[in-house]
């Protein structure tokens, strides 16, 4: 017996409602978990960029092209980023300062490139590098592209900014990284704060795309205590800027503190202006330790 297409398409909804309707609330609808997933990916500010919520950092007691990465050894290191790719770190930070550039992509050769996001930074200031000069950000990206092995990067930043007015100061390596962006050579640029003075400027200049800021709840290692910076933080991703939390572990300070450890996990998801949380976990344990306690973290929104 042939049904009428009207009586069909009745009977086919009534039965997939009752389908619907016997599952759980959680598998007729799309939501999101009822904790924090270390491993997500999450949307930088309203730049394009996808990172996962993990960034693996690799600049502790970093300077002069060496870190304790750098210092552990190529073996090491590579290991180190292999782990946290295979766990679902999908974004690594890298500087010039650090000298991690040639590490990550030999680490990950079987890996194609777009599954990956690469941050790193250009450094400014007159010391701390073997160089004297600091030469234009196009020759200095250019040189970054073939240490790093790759044809774009994702994130460059203008690295530890101090001074109220770093947007004037370094208004010619925005420009030059600006130019870089509009040539594909860059997706987004930023900077990296390190004082309240330089956060609010940030804030305030359109030309961020993201900010690295440093935020645990102790205001161990950070630009001021905890109730002057988030503010700035909330008015960074009101603006629609990308926001990476840094020290979220206080350079280390907080390694045998598990409580401490948990405490700053849950301060600063719940936060709700914090995209991504750039550790420099220097052991697979400490990846696999600090995932823990952000799936432990309850979601409030």
């Amino acid at each position: 017996m042939k049904i009428p297409r009207r009586e069909f398409v009745k009977r086919s909804a009534l039965g997939l409602g009752g389908i619907l309707a016997g599952l759980p609330l959680a598998k007729a609808a799309d939501s999101k978990p009822a904790f924090f997933d270390p491993y997500e990916t999450v949307s930088l500010g309203q730049t394009k960029i996808k990172m996962s919520r993990f960034c693996q950092g690799t600049g502790m007691s970093g300077g002069n092209r060496q870190s304790n990465h750098t210092r552990m050894g190529k073996e090491k290191l590579e290991a180190l980023f292999h782990g946290g790719y295979d766990r679902g770190i999908r974004t690594f930070d890298l500087a010039d300062l650090y000298g991690t550039h040639p590490y990550l992509l030999p680490a990950l050769k079987e890996i194609p490139r777009d599954k990956i996001t690469i941050i790193t930074k250009v450094w400014p200031h007159p010391g701390s590098l073997p160089e004297t000069e600091r030469p234009a950000v196009d020759v200095t990206v250019s040189r970054f592209l073939k240490e790093i092995g790759t044809d774009y990067i994702d994130l460059v930043l203008l690295h530890c900014a101090t001074s109220p007015k770093w947007t004037e100061e370094w208004r010619a390596q925005m420009d030059g990284l600006a130019a870089l962006k509009a040539k594909g050579m860059i997706r987004a640029h930023g900077v990296s704060c390190h004082s309240i003075a330089a956060l609010e400027a940030a804030a305030a200049d359109p030309w961020v795309d993201s900010v690295h800021t440093r935020i645990n709840p102790f205001g161990i290692r950070m630009d001021d205590k905890p109730d002057k910076v988030v503010p700035v933080l909330k008015k960074l991703h009101a603006a629609g800027k990308g926001v990476v939390g840094m020290k979220l572990i206080g350079e280390g300070q907080l390694r045998n503190d598990p409580e401490k450890r948990d405490e700053s996990a849950r301060f600063v998801l719940g936060l709700g202006c914090v995209d991504v949380l750039d550790i420099g976990f220097e052991k697979i344990e400490e990846i696999d330790d600090f995932a823990g306690r952000v799936r432990k973290v309850p979601r409030t929104a």
